[in-house]
């Protein structure tokens, strides 16, 4: 008894004929009359009587047929657990991203995502951007998005966004009434720094450099939100990304434009192998959301 012959032999009993049942296989008519021998001889009981070329379901038959639609029913449900796999693996992914786009682009990419697959389950990990990157190595994670100082030794990174700073600046300040703020405005003035090794941080210390500013760095962190949240207190001013800023605006944070400008930049991380296709969805919504942010 094989898989293919328990087949022949539902088709015969649903269309009622080795004709019908042939024409929907794609099989002769021959080659379904012999896998349905073959399966009576298996099983040691007759499925049909033959009268006059017609082929009539005997008792056993009908008995044995009721088992078969649970079986197959059973199996149909298997073939689909593996195309499930197949193309979205284990039926969830794990997703992580630095605190910059937790609150913002990721959320509303993984709500883009939901839409689609809604049976698929998601896990959102936000931590610094050198943790996420070591999480992705050990195949931790599906996909990430971080900073792009991270080593990408043993992962696959692709640029993901690059941002125009703004600065940050704390409402009744004296910056608050210019319309964009070039290097010479932040000389001496108390500055919250993003972390030392913040490629935007350095950037801007080279930009701060070449026209001989020197602003007072009072606090430093390694999220910008933290950032707007310390400048939003009182606090001076702080390089961000606008991104990030957007939800403190709202609540009274200034943001201008600076020039000449600098850029933060982020990087999308997978695992070193084959993505599947719910992970190149979740890089889409990302990438979507992207495009409508920046």
């Amino acid at each position: 008894m094989d898989v293919r012959q328990i087949e022949t032999y539902q088709a015969v009993m649903t269309y009622g004929t080795a004709s019908k049942a042939a024409e929907v296989l794609g099989m002769s008519q021959p080659a379904v009359s012999k896998a349905i021998m073959t399966l009576e001889r298996s099983i040691g009981f007759k499925l049909f009587d033959r009268e006059k070329g017609r082929m009539i379901p005997s008792a056993e038959g009908q008995l044995f047929f009721r088992e078969v639609q649970t079986s197959l029913a059973g199996l149909a449900k298997l073939r689909s657990a593996a195309a499930r796999i197949r193309d979205y693996g284990s039926g969830d992914i794990r997703v992580a991203c630095l605190s910059a786009f937790s609150t913002n682009l990721v959320p509303r990419a993984i709500a883009r995502f939901h839409k689609r697959h809604p049976n698929i389950a998601v896990s959102l990990h936000v931590a610094a951007s050198s943790s996420i990157r070591d999480m992705v190595a050990a195949n931790q994670l599906d996909i990430a998005v971080t900073a792009d100082e991270v080593d990408t030794t043993g992962v696959e990174a692709v640029p993901f966004a690059e941002i125009q700073a703004a600065l940050a600046i704390a409402p009744g300040h004296r910056l608050a009434k210019k319309a964009e703020i070039v290097p010479a405005d932040l000389d001496k003035v108390e500055l919250v720094a993003l972390a030392p090794e913040d490629t935007t941080r350095h950037e801007s210390e080279a930009m701060f450099a070449q026209f001989g500013v020197q602003p007072k760095i009072i606090v430093e962190t390694a999220y910008a939100s933290t950032v707007c949240a310390l400048v939003l207190a009182g606090l001076d001013c702080g390089i961000v990304d606008p991104i990030t800023a957007a939800g403190y605006v709202e609540r009274g944070l200034i943001l201008r434009p600076m020039r000449p400008s600098v850029s933060f930049r982020t990087l999308m991380l997978f695992p070193p192998q084959k993505k599947s296709k719910i992970v190149l969805d979740m890089a889409s919504a990302l990438n979507a959301e992207r495009k409508l942010a920046v």
